[in-house]
């Protein structure tokens, strides 16, 4: 097997690159670094590539090409390598077009920490500032729907009503019921050491129709509603649907994301009354078969804690967890890219977004709840 062969010809202003022998990895190394600096150093105009290598070759070659070539486009020298073979010259072109991922090389100098810093500040303002003006769009949406100027379709308003409600009956109800038994036994731990297992539905029902109602619901919806819009619109906005509405002069915060975001809104605290008292029911269930308590003492000692306060209070959390979740998925579908990765990760983020702002929304009412006695 011959050794790998690179001769280097001037040619007045021109050099003459031609390679030869074999080109396979347990042929000979070549350091293309050298070859790069012995070239240049030679301050061509024009450089030719010329191949006496026939089918004696792997990757190795096209490499050492792009190397040299990707060397040459960066100080603007005229590259020729129409004397190299079809295959070679397609693998070349090819890696040529597609360009290099910004995030392709490890070994380039690391960003420093203020950088990062500085870029994560730098993105988290412009995601405030895209959040609100979100918001103050849909806000406008609204009030031209209220005015009745909406270009809005009824039937997409009920597909939206029936895939956010009654969709999501089965995996609502399989949740909340668990969520009850755990804090049901969670609560018969303590309680019964002191002989108090009737405060077991003062627990239960105080903690679904306060908190847990309402924050497992949200959770539920952000995983299957909220990451559906962002992957409906993310797909309309790959393939161009969205320019073409707003080339016909509809506006996609009426026509898309409108009847998203009342779906939500009206069927969020139907799913949260809902999950409240599947959990009260789940809460039982432990109660009665453990304990000498009865389903009627249950049901009263539940009616005695829960007041209309917490009723309400849930409610009104299930409302603003729906807008939040609506807003965090259309959102980042209408922010995705072009290709389908774009769509996954945009699917993510709007799973992400949704649970942080609903953590975050809990948390705030709660303590505004607690500051006023409600």
């Amino acid at each position: 097997m011959s050794a790998t062969g690179i001769a280097i010809i001037r040619n007045g202003e021109q050099i003459i690159i031609r390679f030869s022998g074999s080109w396979r990895r347990d042929s000979g190394a070549v350091d293309s670094a050298k070859l790069i600096k012995d070239v240049l150093s030679l301050l061509p105009k024009r450089i030719a590539f010329q191949c006496e290598v026939q089918n004696d070759w792997d990757s190795r070659l096209p490499a050492c090409l792009f190397r040299l070539l990707n060397e040459c486009r960066q100080r603007n020298v005229n590259a020729d390598i129409s004397a190299l073979p079809d295959g070679l010259q397609r693998l070349v072109k090819q890696a040529m077009t597609v360009p290099e991922r910004q995030d392709a090389r490890r070994d380039g100098p690391k960003t420093p920490l203020l950088a990062i810093i500085g870029e994560n500040v730098l993105a988290a303002k412009t995601n405030v500032h895209e959040f609100l003006g979100f918001i103050g769009l849909m806000l406008l949406s609204l009030l031209t729907l209220i005015r009745g100027k909406a270009k809005m379709r009824r039937v997409d308003l009920m597909l939206f009503i029936q895939e956010a409600g009654g969709n999501a009956l089965p995996i609502v109800t399989l949740i909340s019921i668990l969520v009850g038994l755990i804090l049901a036994f969670v609560g018969s731990i303590q309680l019964s050491r002191f002989g108090a297992q009737i405060f077991i539905a003062d627990l239960v029902g105080l903690g679904m129709f306060r908190e847990m109602g309402a924050l497992m619901t949200a959770v539920i919806v952000a995983g299957r509603t909220g990451a559906a819009y962002a992957a409906q619109l993310g797909t309309m906005n790959a393939n161009s649907e969205i320019d073409a509405l707003k080339t016909m002069g509809i506006s996609p915060m009426e026509f898309l994301v409108l009847p998203r975001l009342l779906a939500l809104m009206l069927m969020m605290p139907l799913l949260v009354l809902y999950a409240d008292y599947l959990g009260v029911l789940g809460g039982a269930i432990v109660t009665t078969g453990t304990f000498d308590i009865s389903w009627l003492q249950y049901i009263n000692e539940t009616k005695r804690i829960v007041r209309i306060n917490a009723f309400f209070l849930g409610m009104f959390k299930g409302l603003v967890f729906a807008t939040l979740i609506a807003v965090a998925g259309c959102l980042r579908g209408l922010r995705c890219g072009r290709s389908a990765s774009d769509v996954g990760n945009a699917t993510t983020g709007a799973v992400v977004d949704s649970i942080v702002y609903i953590v975050v929304a809990d948390s705030l009412i709660t303590i505004m709840a607690n500051r006023l006695h409600i």
